[in-house]
């Protein structure tokens, strides 16, 4: 499988340093110097191009007085990561890509930006790709360890496709659950809204149904009765000028209709002479009919203003009620039966029931699978954890910890998408110590070991991330070191592996080896790396990593280096 390999990395206004461009190599590529030389620079742009030292903290990485800065490093491209690069729609048409990130100082501001093979990319986006590419690992990293998580994660991971696939299953369960789940409190909380408001409501529908609403048009049309009703006398002097003119004509005065059917009578005579007027005698005959349905309508019309005098006072006391309705709602007939239906469903806790039996069987059921799934994920990370303790156990004895006791307690927890397990490491390191919380309990020479022999055996040869330790051998001995040197060059074989060290054991065994000093020029402060690609140059500085220039720790550089060459 092609590894991921960082093969260049420039700088400008980074910490100590000015302007710097290095290039890298497969295998195991150590950094020295003394304390303060910025041999941790390295990894800490590294860290800031992939979405480290955000916000303020960029500040720190600027170099003083410096208004930009700018880091840039060269990868070689991976299948998974051309995957990753081409499904986010980055252009990728070499076996290289670059990452860089600039920043720029802006009316007090630090503002950055980061790009991939030039185009624009967001913060997010290099999080996502940055455990693709890199895997850094510092002394004492306790924050790491307590993170939410973390160790599950880490337990997860070397449990690989097995514990992955048990993980999928466990997800999808959740979420099926979860999403009924969800809904079935909707639910409770909809009839938990009702009950508080269901007094209320009842006593709003019972007064809209004792109205006993049905025509939304109910109240104009009381409104032209009452107006017919109150303008009785005028309307009964209009229907007696209208029946004197129609059909009961007064002092032998002829009607509308008295001279209509003299008009019928000479047309029907003067159609025998000419029969062109037939057509005009049958509109006229017409017009009788219409005339006659009109009268009769009139005198329906006569017969409701005499039938019901009390009428009136009904029709004005009807709309008088609904006009209450309506003031007292702040709505127009319609809209009060609208509310008074909308009411009805509402009290109707009924329509819940069906709903809520349901929805609590298919929960159940969920929930039943859910578990099952989290019980069969609990039982694959309960031989994980066994297989860590062995292999941990192994590495650290390795080590010089022979007498350590390590343990991941697994214990339940609230079904989440990751299972129901709570994972914690527990450690001891000394003969009759109880175990305990291994961020809590672990010495710096300690967390560094056990986060080296952690990444060790997490160390699949189908990840393809390059790995950088920052002093990962602080506090440890000669004899320790060596131990840790030897686990080193064995990740070094599948991976790209970054070690700042002290220790000239472990910087004997490297393949490539660059020297960090500090420099003051014109009064300014500078970091200068040097690539030591000389067998002198490199005995010189394991020499003064061993203790100084002097003719015995020259021979001791010269016999670790013999030994690594040879």
């Amino acid at each position: 499988m092609v590894m991921t390999v960082i093969l260049g990395l420039r700088l400008q206004n980074i910490a100590l340093i000015d302007s710097l461009e290095l290039t890298f190599d497969k295998g195991l590529t150590v950094l020295t110097g003394e304390t303060g030389a910025g041999k941790s620079i390295l990894l800490d742009a590294l860290d800031a191009l992939m979405g480290g030292f955000h916000g303020t903290s960029g500040h720190r990485l600027l170099r003083t007085g410096a208004d930009s800065a700018h880091i840039e490093a060269d990868f070689l491209l991976t299948p998974l990561v051309d995957s990753w690069l081409r499904k986010e729609s980055f252009l990728v048409d070499q076996s290289e890509f670059s990452i860089s990130r600039e920043w720029h100082r802006k009316e007090n501001r630090l503002i950055s930006r980061f790009r991939i093979n030039g185009m624009i990319a967001n913060r997010t986006q290099i999080i996502n790709l940055r455990p693709l590419l890199i895997d850094i690992t510092v002394q004492g990293q306790t924050q790491q360890l307590s993170l939410p998580g973390q160790q599950l994660h880490w337990l997860d991971r070397l449990g690989s496709k097995p514990i992955q696939a048990a993980l999928n299953q466990t997800e999808k369960a959740w979420k099926e659950w979860n999403h009924v789940f969800l809904e079935l409190q909707n639910i409770y909380q909809q009839v938990d809204e009702l009950k508080k408001k269901n007094d209320e409501l009842k006593g709003f529908l019972n007064d809209l149904e004792a109205a006993e609403l049905d025509d939304p048009q109910e109240d104009v049309k009381l409104q032209n009765e009452e107006d017919r009703l109150v303008n009785g006398v005028r309307l009964q002097e209009g229907l007696k000028v209208l029946y004197s003119r129609l059909k009961e004509g007064f002092d032998e005065v002829p009607t509308v209709t008295d001279h209509l059917s003299v008009c019928i009578k000479e047309l029907q005579t003067m159609s025998k002479w000419d029969s062109s007027l037939t057509v005009h005698l049958e509109q006229m005959f017409k017009l009788e009919l219409d005339l006659s349905h009109l009268t009769a309508k009139i005198d329906e019309y006569n017969l409701l203003l005499e039938s019901d005098p009390s009428r009136l006072d009904l029709v004005q006391t009807r709309l008088a009620a609904l006009k209450r309705l309506q003031r007292r709602f702040c709505l127009d007939l319609p809209g009060l039966l609208i509310y008074r239906d909308q009411l009805r469903e509402l009290t109707d806790s009924s329509k819940f029931t069906n709903t809520l039996i349901e929805l609590k069987k298919k929960e159940e059921l969920l929930s039943l699978n859910r578990d099952l799934k989290n019980k069969a994920l609990t039982g694959l990370r309960k031989t994980v954890a066994n297989k860590m303790e062995v292999k941990l156990k192994e590495t650290m004895c390795l080590m010089g910890l022979e007498n350590i006791r390590f343990h991941v307690n697994i214990t339940p927890s609230d079904p989440c998408i990751n299972g129901s397990d709570a994972i914690q490491f527990l450690f001891s390191a000394n003969p009759g110590q109880d175990l305990a919380p291994l961020s809590e309990i672990a010495s710096g020479g300690e967390m560094s070991r056990f986060l080296l022999a952690l990444k060790t055996i997490l160390s699949d040869k189908k990840d393809s991330f390059a790995l950088l330790f920052d002093e990962i051998d602080a506090g440890v001995s000669g004899r320790i070191s060596g131990a840790i040197a030897q686990l080193l060059k064995a990740l070094s074989v599948n991976k790209q592996v970054f070690c700042v060290t002290h220790q000239p054991l472990i910087a004997a065994a490297a393949d490539n080896h660059f020297a960090v000093n500090k420099v003051v020029e014109n009064g300014f402060t500078y970091s200068r790396v040097i690539h030591l690609q000389d067998l002198q140059d490199r005995q010189q500085e394991l020499a003064q990593l061993a203790g100084g220039d002097f003719v015995d720790a020259r021979i001791y550089a010269a016999s670790l280096l013999e030994q690594h060459v040879a």
